[in-house]
């Protein structure tokens, strides 16, 4: 029992739907506070509007609330629940924190007699409000930069001229670094000043010197009632003050501290969270320190709430920061509770690691055309990653490998940059890219006290990157017959991938994964565990790295392979790496159903994933867990390990599904619908051909490979038209051009970007009605879960458009169409799992866009509104243990649900906020309402045409 017995019924605050600076780490923390909670016998009420996510499961919590995250959401859920003792804000981010303080300020905590547990008001008072932060750094000795604050434009004026510039300006009570900026010169101040105080709720900012070229830290820590505190984990920033940490590449544990530095950190970090209030739970502190020998540390902020980078701790670490926090909170000491990895020693117990983390965060600039692409103190990053390796050069090639932007590491895939005065300005205007560029100036021969003093970034990082490109030369030298073994060896110790090694010798991948077998340099895995292996580890939790042979008295020769198989049926489930926009959270709730669903099946489950944010990625999850790039070589050197009965790559979105050829090819089965079915969806042409066969519409197209072939198919298709590249997520290079000037640039750019594609060319339905089906089908029988209509007219992304569930005005007759279509494609496809078909209608015919026949996107969110388990449905059909007629389908939805879009265009300023083919949206909330007189209906439907372009 906790030790709070007064405690039977807690109330947590989620975070509401994704966007930029508050993504999905906040479900995971989520999830597994309801988890901790439920352990301990106590009942759980949720709140959250966002129906992505495993948290608003309805097997998460007792009681799910899917309503806007508002305090009038609050009272009604109160007085459904006079039973509920206390509300628990930490886990739902800054959205959760701020819906706090307004009930508090409201008075409905003490109307309701509800207890605030895991912070208090204070504390979330003293470290938002930046003066009452300052104030108390002062009281209690701990240094910050000079700085004031300000609730006006004439008192910043003031201020910037006291200082002098550079400045940084903050704004108080916002998320992911909103209304923040440096100030370089005079001339920018006026507007950036008054952007900060806009984008504050209270209408202030901090205005501070600029601690430009300062290295930037961050502990994470516990606390519990009787003021015990452990640092989990330390993490240095790689880029230097000025980035967001958020958009940073983060490295864990801190590389250049010296250990007095790093104690006198610790001091203040605890001093400070002692000092900011009386409770129990996470914190995040971040430090900035001088980059001389005085290593001078100043505090930059508290935030006392579980954060992204305590998802980033906890998957580094295995230590399960929001589940222990959540257990202090209710009343638990760290003394009492065990160490969730060994099960043997305490939590008190800090964490050790043997190995390093590196996580690179992922951008989505090409959805925000005419954004700036310099990275600064406001977070632009929808997504990150995170490599585990031996040594700093493995987990930062395993980082670049996981990201899934068309490279293969650092370097050695001819993808470089090799004009000087080019990496001098990316390296000057820090650039997503960065990382990369790194690289491809110490390659030109850019010296790197000049690469130091452009970038800040510690000569100790650069010396590494030094090393990997003198390892390339030397490589660079032989060819794959003559290749020394210890060289092989020591480019996988450094996380060389072997396609990068094939264009270093000039041969083929295959050819070096042939070579590394015979020379016995395989991949061994390792466990996460939390203590450097001083206690046995009971969880299993991997990663991947090489070693050098040993050999015993006797002269066999081995690898400590710390990854035992047992001789179960196993299945690998792929998951779907970074999020990005057009992939986010909802393939992860796939994912984990999936893997859930096998094991209720008899499987031992085998989840491989790279995303640090996500509950798949959580050590309790499956079986076993493979924290890895989602990347070729990884995967099948763990399949060749495991040997599973196969592998289900339609819950992973593209990321998986792209990998399905090479699995088919290798002779590794498929679970589900086949790679042939897979390709055949995504081929435009043979699709098409399949639909005419079927006598199923669809607009008129024509297939391109060049520019010219694009032309003379716009001489047979009416404009407006419609461009679709094969392959792609979230609409990705889709565009309505309406002239054949318009398509020309588009087909040339698209080719120069994805060369080789497969261009769809369609006649374009203007005005037509926009709606998608999603369904189940076992090969004979199909069970369509859920049809949608769009508000908004065909030609702008399903991701983008608010959609009803069910249609609202389909007469029978289209309905009817739908219902058919979907039907003979899912059947004609061989389809063995889930599909998700959108459909264009238009004078009462209803015409196929596309088929996918994966999960997607809407397939939570269907589940969520007539609370079914469809995705546990689909994945006991794809494993063959059921088919489609054995399920007691029984939807349950009283109105409509309605899916509505969540943009993060505050973070980029000028940029074209119309809406179009391309998908733009970084997450979605869902609202229920009972009549489509609703006035939330009304006004959306009034409002749907104004943003398509074309």
């Amino acid at each position: 029992m906790p030790k709070n017995s007064q405690l039977k019924c807690v109330l947590l605050i989620g975070s509401g739907p994704i966007v930029i600076g508050q993504a999905c780490e906040f479900d995971y923390a989520g999830a597994q506070s309801l988890k901790s909670l439920r352990e301990e016998g106590i009942e759980t009420v949720l709140i959250n509007s966002n129906p992505a996510t495993i948290m608003t499961d309805p097997t998460m919590a007792d009681h799910v609330y899917l309503l806007p995250l508002t305090t009038k959401s609050i009272v009604e859920i109160l007085k459904k629940h006079p039973n509920i003792d206390a509300v628990l804000p930490t886990m739902g981010g800054q959205t959760a924190l701020n819906l706090c303080i307004e009930a508090d300020e409201k008075g409905i905590w003490k109307d309701f007699n509800v207890k605030l547990i895991g912070v208090d008001i204070d504390a979330i008072n003293i470290t938002e409000d930046r003066e009452k932060f300052k104030q108390l750094m002062g009281r209690i000795d701990v240094p910050v930069a000079p700085a004031k604050t300000v609730t006006s434009y004439l008192q910043g004026k003031e201020v910037a001229q006291e200082f002098g510039f550079p400045l940084v300006i903050r704004a108080s009570f916002t998320l992911g670094g909103s209304g923040a900026a440096f100030v370089h010169r005079a001339e920018d101040f006026d507007e950036l000043l008054t952007r900060g105080l806009e984008a504050s709720p209270i209408h202030e900012v901090l205005i501070d010197k600029a601690l430009l070229g300062w290295k930037e830290y961050e502990l994470e820590l516990l606390r519990d009632k009787n003021d015990n505190v452990v640092i989990i984990c330390s993490i240095e920033n790689m880029d230097p003050m000025g980035i967001h940490t958020g958009d940073s590449i983060t490295v864990a544990p801190a590389m250049t501290l010296s250990d007095v530095t790093f104690q006198k950190m610790r001091d203040l970090a605890i001093k400070m969270m002692r000092n900011i209030g009386d409770f129990s739970g996470g914190c995040n502190v971040q430090f900035a320190v001088s980059p001389d020998e005085n290593e001078d540390i100043i505090a930059i902020e508290i935030n006392p709430r579980v954060s992204r980078s305590s998802a980033l701790a906890s998957k580094a670490t295995g230590y399960p920061i929001a589940k222990i926090a959540t257990k202090l909170a209710i009343g638990f000491t760290l003394d009492e509770l065990e160490n969730q990895i060994t099960k043997s020693t305490s939590a008190l117990f800090e964490p050790t690691l043997d190995y390093v983390i590196v996580k690179i965060p992922r951008w989505n600039f090409d959805k925000f055309e005419g954004s700036d692409r310099t990275l600064g103190l406001q977070m632009k990053s929808v997504g990150e990653v995170m490599g585990i390796g031996r040594s700093f050069q493995e987990a930062l090639h395993k980082a670049t490998q996981s990201l899934e932007i068309k490279r293969n590491g650092l370097g050695a895939d001819g993808k470089s940059y090799t004009n000087y005065d080019q990496i001098i300005d990316k390296l000057t205007h820090a650039s997503w890219d960065r990382v990369f560029v790194i690289y491809d100036a110490i390659q030109i021969g850019i010296p790197l006290s000049r690469i130091h003093e452009i970038t800040k970034i510690d000569m100790w990082f650069l010396k590494q990157y030094e090393e990997l490109y003198a390892l390339q030369v030397e490589i660079s030298k032989f060819n794959i017959d003559n290749l020394p073994k210890d060289l092989m060896l020591e480019a996988k110790q450094k996380g060389f991938a072997d396609r990068q090694i094939a264009h270093m010798l000039k041969c083929l991948e295959s050819q070096v994964y042939n070579k590394r077998d015979e020379l016995n340099i395989n991949r061994i895995f390792k466990l996460v565990d939390t203590c450097a292996a001083e206690f046995k580890a009971e969880t299993p939790y991997y990663y991947s790295t090489f070693e050098a042979e040993i050999e015993k008295a006797d002269g066999t020769r081995y690898v400590d392979n710390e990854s035992k198989i047992s001789d179960k049926k196993k299945i690998v489930v792929l998951g779907s790496g970074p999020n990005r926009i057009g992939q986010g959270i909802e393939f992860d709730y796939s994912c984990v159903h999936g893997v859930l669903a096998a094991s209720e099946c008899g499987y031992e489950t085998i989840m491989i994933n790279c995303n640090p944010e996500t509950v798949s990625t959580d050590f309790d999850v499956a079986d076993k867990l493979y924290f890895e790039p989602v990347f070729w070589e990884h995967i099948y050197d763990i399949i060749r390990h495991e040997k599973p009965e196969g592998v289900i790559v339609q819950l992973g979105g593209q990321t998986a599904l792209k990998l399905a050829e090479k699995l088919d090819r290798y002779g590794i089965k498929v679970i589900g619908t086949s790679y042939q079915s897979l390709d055949l969806a995504e081929d435009r042409g043979s699709f098409s051909k399949l639909l005419k066969d079927n006598d199923i519409p669809f607009p008129e197209f024509g297939v391109a490979e060049t520019a010219d072939e694009a032309l003379a198919i716009a001489d047979e298709l009416d404009f407006p038209i419609l461009v679709r590249p094969s392959y792609v997520l979230g609409g990705q290079g889709m565009k309505i051009v309406i002239n054949k000037k318009e398509l020309e640039e588009h087909v040339v750019d698209l080719l120069r970007k994805i060369p080789n594609n497969k261009l769809l060319l369609d006649h374009y339905l203007d005005g037509a009605i926009e709606a998608e089906a999603d369904a189940i089908c076992d090969g004979e029988n199909v069970y369509i879960i859920g049809i949608m209509e769009h508000i908004e007219p065909c030609g702008v992304h399903s991701g983008d458009s608010n959609a009803l569930l069910p249609p609202f005005n389909l007469g029978d007759l289209v309905m009817q169409q739908i219902k058919d279509h979907t039907h003979k494609i899912a059947l004609a496809l061989n389809t063995v799992g889930l599909i998700n078909i959108q459909f264009a209608i238009k004078d009462d015919v209803v015409y196929i866009i596309e088929a996918n026949p994966r999960a997607s996107r809407t397939v939570p969110f269907i589940a969520k509104a007539y609370g079914e388990p469809y995705v546990n449905y689909a994945t006991k059909v794809m494993l063959g243990e059921k088919k489609v007629t054995d399920f007691n389908f029984n939807p349950q939805l009283t109105g409509y649900a309605i899916k509505q879009p969540v943009f993060s265009f505050d973070k980029f300023h000028n940029v074209n906020k119309q809406l179009g083919p391309e998908m733009k949206s970084t997450g979605e909330s869902i609202l229920f309402i009972d009549s489509l007189k609703d006035d939330i209906f009304y006004d959306l439907y009034a409002r749907r045409k104004m943003y398509l372009s074309k």
